[in-house]
């Protein structure tokens, strides 16, 4: 029966444990504010970049990049939008080093040096699909909204010698309807940018295999179909490119998958652990008879 003392002695490391976690949380939300801080005083050349697919498509088409705000608090909320987003991409890399260094001491030597580049690459590859986004699939995305302007042309004559009043269909955006668009477009295609580090890490942790991952293709491509439809506006450009984008990831994925179990594969062989199936030695009937009974090498002899 265990003792008062050895209760509390075991449960000083989970104490220890969580002021820690508390600790690291902490320095974490401090550095997401701070960083939140700094984009709020310089939010406005922020969403000035941000505006950037925008005037240039408007600019091919001779309009003025203008943007309205509808609401007298929208302007505040805009600001908060940007600062929020700003903030994190600031801090990020403090948060990953926080919770990095709570993680590591609980790891081997040998867990740390596979863990340590799936933790680089996620941001890498998460900034890569923001860039496409925001580089390639925001500007092509705003062409094909824009393209159902309608601009008014000469009145008609009407029945009393006076001209109809030409209809005209030009955008007035929102600021806050923009932004709300254009960081769905940047957190998706950032997200998707992350399957080949996740199914990496799954298939080095023996959850996938590359042959698995072709069995169920068929399945993924109406996933990414679907994946396509959900996080993309009702445009048809946009959600083929991200299906020609996350379909090609996926097939990079399963050859990172295939490179990650060949060089399992090779190490087991290297310490004498890999079997092949064609290795395995199958006993003959006679041998199998005489190993569940014994009396028939009697008979024999």
């Amino acid at each position: 029966m265990s003792t008062p003392d050895e209760i509390e002695d075991s449960s000083a490391p989970l104490i220890e444990h969580l002021a820690e976690l508390r600790n690291r949380l902490i320095h974490s939300v401090v550095a997401f504010i701070i960083g939140m801080v700094i984009c709020f005083t310089v939010a406005t050349p922020i969403f000035n970049f941000l505006t950037a697919p925008l005037c240039q498509v408007l600019a091919e088409r001779g309009q003025d990049c203008d943007l309205i705000f509808i609401s007298p608090q929208e302007g505040f909320f805009v600001a908060i939008k940007v600062s929020l987003l700003g903030g994190f991409i600031l801090a990020f890399p403090y948060i990953a080093n926080q919770m990095w260094r709570f993680v590591a001491p609980g790891l081997y030597k040998s867990e740390k040096g596979a863990f340590l580049p799936f933790l680089v690459a996620s941001p890498f590859m998460f900034f890569l699909g923001a860039s496409f986004a925001f580089y390639v699939v925001t500007p092509l995305a705003y062409d094909f909204f824009l393209g159902f302007q309608q601009f008014g042309g000469q009145g008609e004559a009407v029945e009393g010698g006076q001209n109809a009043a030409p209809l005209s269909v030009v955008f007035q955006g929102s600021a806050q309807e923009y932004l709300n668009l254009t960081i769905k477009f940047i957190v998706a295609f950032g997200l998707c940018f992350q399957l080949p580090v996740l199914l990496t890490l799954m298939g080095k942790a023996g959850l996938v295999s590359a042959p698995g991952l072709r069995s169920v293709r068929k399945y993924a491509v109406v996933g990414i179909l679907l994946l396509a439809a959900l996080v993309t506006p009702p445009d048809v450009i946009t959600q083929i490119i991200l299906f020609i984008v996350v379909y090609g990831l996926y097939e990079v994925s399963i050859q990172l998958v295939q490179r990650v179990e060949r060089k399992r594969e090779a190490e087991l062989r290297e310490q004498g652990l890999w079997f092949d199936d064609e290795d395995e030695i199958i006993p003959d009937e006679d041998e199998m008879q005489a190993e569940f009974d014994p009396e028939a090498d009697k008979g024999k002899d």
